[in-house]
């Protein structure tokens, strides 16, 4: 049984094509690596002594893209592909819209063509926008959000639910996303950001290596324990697992579900990085400055569903995700360097 997984080349992307070979299923991996690079899927059959298949194409190109499912047997397909950073989406929104929307959309018509109706979708929690009352729960009101990026992920899922009302074969499965930080154990195959990281914990780790000179802490005075953000934060390779946990959902089930995948829990992002300290042995300089704009003080997952419906949930702790960020970070203080082609 083979899975498409679009975007493989990708921090979310690698590790679960990495945790799809290891439970025994083919892979086949499409990227046009403009935010990503083809050494994380050389690591990946480096870890499991499996070969994946590589297409470096951009998927919201159908000629490119129709070779895929005309070369493998594809069953379901892994929807990573699409632009992510949440800043530049307001500075480029049309270069978003039709990137991210387009990648979706000609998968979709492509499969279609092909028969293969299961689809896994990397959606997010910014979707549940800025009303809502936390913990987020699936069945709340989607939309108002404060980006670009965000409303891709609306639209996308709206796309999706659309497709699945129209022809009742089709399995979707929309994933929520809280926060995906840390990497797999053997510190192989991790984060690794273009340029300046728009996240939190690559940040801290560059700080840690010396990459960087310190870590600003934007806001110090929301209403919460200490001051600071508070995020449920989601050890990778606990992301990945529910991946396969999805699609195995997806194979027994048609029409469309929707599953927060997180801890259920908050942390701090003062508490993240006194934790990374403590864990790693290792000093993070950082600083507070003041609130950046659109952010909210705190939200977290309501992960029930996932642990009712798909026997899923999260197992590791922040200072797992912090100690294998780091052991990641020192072992490839340059990211993937030396890049051999696959």
């Amino acid at each position: 049984m083979a899975v498409l997984v679009a975007g493989g080349c990708g921090y979310i992307g690698s590790h679960t094509c990495l945790e799809f070979l290891e439970q025994g299923y083919d892979v086949v991996a499409a990227d046009n690596l403009c935010n990503s690079s083809a050494e994380s899927l050389r690591r990946v059959e480096e870890l499991t002594g499996k070969k994946i298949p590589f297409y470096e194409v951009n998927v919201c190109d159908r000629a490119a893209v129709r070779p895929i499912f005309e070369n493998h047997k594809i069953d379901c397909v892994i929807q990573f592909a699409g632009l992510k950073a949440v800043g530049e989406s307001v500075q480029k929104p049309l270069e978003y819209y039709q990137n991210n929307l387009n990648a979706t959309l000609t998968l979709c018509d492509v499969m279609r063509e092909f028969g293969v109706k299961r689809m896994i979708f990397s959606s997010s929690a910014t979707v549940y926008g800025l009303d809502n009352p936390i913990p987020y729960v699936e069945t709340m009101p989607t939309g108002e959000c404060t980006n670009p990026y965000g409303w891709t992920k609306v639209m996308s899922e709206k796309i999706l639910q659309g497709v699945a009302a129209a022809d009742p074969e089709w399995s979707v499965v929309l994933l929520r996303y809280f926060n995906p930080i840390g990497a797999h154990e053997s510190g192989r195959i991790g984060e690794n950001p273009n340029g300046v990281p728009n996240n939190l914990m690559p940040y801290i780790t560059q700080v840690a290596v010396g990459r960087r000179e310190k870590l600003s802490i934007f806001g110090q005075d929301y209403p919460t324990p200490d001051g600071t953000c508070i995020r449920d934060y989601i050890h990778v390779v606990d992301l990945a697992k529910g991946h396969v946990a999805a699609m195995e959902y997806a194979m027994h089930h048609t029409g469309t579900e929707i599953f927060n995948l997180g801890t259920g829990k908050g942390v701090s992002v003062t508490e993240l990085v006194e934790t990374f300290e403590q864990v790693n042995g290792v000093a993070v300089p950082h600083v507070y400055v003041g609130r950046r704009a659109g952010d909210l003080a705190e939200y977290y997952a309501n992960a029930d569903k996932a642990r009712r419906v798909l026997g899923w949930q999260a197992e590791r702790s922040i200072a797992d995700m912090c100690r294998d960020s780091w052991n990641w970070q020192k072992n490839n203080p340059n990211g993937y360097s030396n890049e051999k082609p696959l």
